[in-house]
């Protein structure tokens, strides 16, 4: 339930806000600078303060912080090698399945839901997502990695194994971005805080993650307002299905970007 819906004996926004600032801060510190020891000892200490300011705010950010030290375990950072491949793909898998299960068999309720059809119509503008959102990717994305040399914070992608693999995990981390950084972080955020803070709290979780896969130089340029953007999608629409075709169509772009920086003659649509 949205913080406008609390009761007038509720603590003070301040004091709600300050925990779920320090879980996003300690996703920062792991994924971001990779302080590892400081980002465990922020989102412990966050979770703490949570629990001491309400308990129903301190659960909810529990299954948030479970989630960022499960996908801690190991590096995000772009891999397509197989054993690489598989522990990256487990630790996500994790960190989407534990905070789901919790909610439904030790909380007992349904905060963590992921909605495929809500039943309502998709509102024009957000359906204008749909060609715009690949339109700008396809303008900016090579610029990006071409001319940053961000591609490189990507493996050599030459060879056919390799490529599908790509294609498969490239599609695979964006869909569980948006189970995990909409439905989950995003949701569960929405239940204590305005829609505006809870999407700049999920936000900085997200780009963090997205800075340790490889999205560096300037990229936070184009995943802040991306990851915004996806929350405001979500907001309005309460759907899984619209967010997730928005950011599958931009990641196609990806896909066939970094491709192409590494083999120029495979997807050469593009002007940079």
């Amino acid at each position: 339930m949205p913080a406008t819906a609390r009761t007038t004996d509720a603590p003070p926004r301040a004091a709600t806000l300050l925990p779920a600032a320090g879980v996003s801060a300690s996703a920062v510190l792991l994924f971001g600078v990779h302080l590892r020891p400081l980002g465990y000892a922020v989102l412990g200490l966050s979770l703490l303060a949570a629990f001491v300011v309400e308990r129903e705010l301190g659960r909810d950010l529990l299954l948030i912080g479970v989630g960022i030290g499960l996908i801690s375990t190991t590096s995000m950072e772009a891999d397509v090698s197989w054993p690489r491949f598989l522990a990256i793909g487990s630790a996500l898998a994790a960190a989407v399945l534990a905070p789901f299960l919790i909610d439904r068999f030790v909380y007992r309720r349904r905060a963590i839901r992921f909605p495929w059809r809500t039943g309502h119509p998709w509102p024009r503008l957000e359906k204008g997502y749909l060609l715009a959102v690949p339109l700008l990717g396809w303008a900016i994305l090579p610029v990006y990695f071409i001319r940053s040399g961000a591609y490189r914070n990507w493996p050599e992608i030459t060879e056919t194994d390799q490529l599908a693999r790509f294609f498969v995990g490239v599609n695979g981390v964006g869909t569980w971005d948006e189970l995990f950084f909409i439905c989950t972080c995003f949701a569960l955020l929405l239940r204590h805080f305005p829609a505006w803070q809870a999407n700049l709290l999920q936000a900085a979780i997200f780009v963090s993650f997205l800075w340790e896969l490889g999205y560096r130089e300037w990229g936070p340029l184009l995943t802040i307002p991306f990851a915004l953007l996806q929350g405001a999608i979500f907001t309005r629409t309460r759907s899984l299905t619209l967010v997730l075709i928005v950011h599958l169509l931009f990641d196609a772009i990806v896909f066939m970007a970094i491709v192409h920086a590494n083999v120029p003659e495979l997807f050469a649509i593009f002007v940079y």
